[in-house]
């Protein structure tokens, strides 16, 4: 089978594909013919070595997949031959609080990820794909998805008549759109192109800020919500982007860490975090419990993930380039084919 690895870090260039034999299911484990990977930003930063978690040289990247099952080893019975399936993001995290071995099972930087052919993997590390969704639309889900929908259910859960704001436009951003309006929200966007803007409001967004046009979005932010602020802030940005996070959310509301996009450090002012009487927390994908809420959440309303391109698989490293030059909407996918 092919498996691709980043023997070195440090660019793209150094994705090397690979010949390697095939291991068989053992006890509890399901061999998965992997049909389509998702991107996202932290595979990048494992490239180049800004993960926050550090990462391990040589390994397969990649964390979000959707296959079928082609073969079952002894004791398993949450999956039969020619299930269609997705991986959990954190494969031994199933429900509760997170397990001490988080950041052990991270796939492409403490185990090997899905950028290949065929894996095995033990079958309480999977679920069932919506039925609705191809591969490619189904391997969106178990990080940029579930992130989303973590930030918005998890603390105090958003609901009808609440605002939410996103940032930008990609896979947690436009995911946290549709969930936040599926969930009866109002939605506050930030981008900085007016096609995107567009983009946006088809896609159910109510208001749009452009941020080169209003460097201050917080300040904006609240002012559309005549002075009270947001909800929840889905914060993608990180440290160049939360004190305009901060301003812009309500007293009481919740600012939820998400990624480290803006490598810029400008100081919180610790005055207005005091001020804002704001719940601020992080989140990290989340369990396989909640990753089973979501897929039935789509499986109800029929929410379908946005993607805006698919390269095949010969052609990864050609998707990590696209992705790295961050001028998507949505999700960036490589497929096996066969969808």
């Amino acid at each position: 089978m092919k498996a691709y690895r980043f023997i070195n870090g440090g660019a793209i260039e150094h994705l090397t594909l690979h010949d390697e034999p095939m291991l068989q299911p053992q006890r509890s484990e399901v061999l998965i013919r992997v049909r389509a990977v998702s991107l996202n930003y932290r595979d990048l930063a494992m490239i180049k070595g800004s993960y926050p978690r550090g990462q391990r040289a040589g390994l397969i990247p990649v964390s979000d997949a959707a296959g079928e099952v082609v073969a079952v080893g002894a004791d398993v019975d949450r999956f039969s031959v020619g299930a269609r399936v997705i991986n959990s993001f954190h494969p031994r995290w199933y429900a509760g609080a997170p397990p001490s071995t988080l950041s052990k099972d991270s796939y492409g930087s403490a185990r090997d990820g899905w950028l290949v052919e065929y894996k095995t993997v033990n079958q309480e590390a999977l679920v069932p794909c919506p039925s609705h969704l191809s591969f490619e639309e189904a391997s969106t889900l178990p990080c940029a998805a579930l992130t989303a929908w973590s930030a918005l259910t998890d603390g105090a859960p958003i609901r009808a008549g609440c605002t939410v704001l996103t940032q930008g436009t990609g896979g947690v951003s436009i995911f946290a759109v549709q969930f936040a309006k599926m969930l009866g929200a109002r939605v506050i966007a930030t981008t900085s192109s007016a096609s995107k803007a567009e983009k946006l409001l088809t896609l159910g967004a109510d208001e749009v800020i452009n941020y080169l046009d209003h460097p201050r979005w917080g300040e904006k932010a609240r002012e559309l919500m005549q002075g009270r602020g947001v909800d929840r802030v889905v914060e993608v940005g990180g440290s160049g982007t939360l004190p305009q996070s901060i301003r812009a959310v309500a007293a009481g509301g919740e600012v939820v860490l998400i990624g480290f996009l803006d490598g810029s450090s400008p100081e919180v002012d610790f005055q207005e975090l005091f001020r804002s009487a704001a719940l601020i927390r992080r989140s990290s994908a989340g369990n396989r419990a909640a990753l089973e809420d979501l897929i039935r959440a789509l499986e109800y309303t029929r929410v379908r993930p946005v993607v805006d391109r698919i390269f095949p698989f010969k052609h990864a490293a050609d998707a990590l380039r696209f992705y790295e030059q961050r001028m998507f909407f949505g999700k960036v996918v490589v497929s096996m084919g066969n969808s």
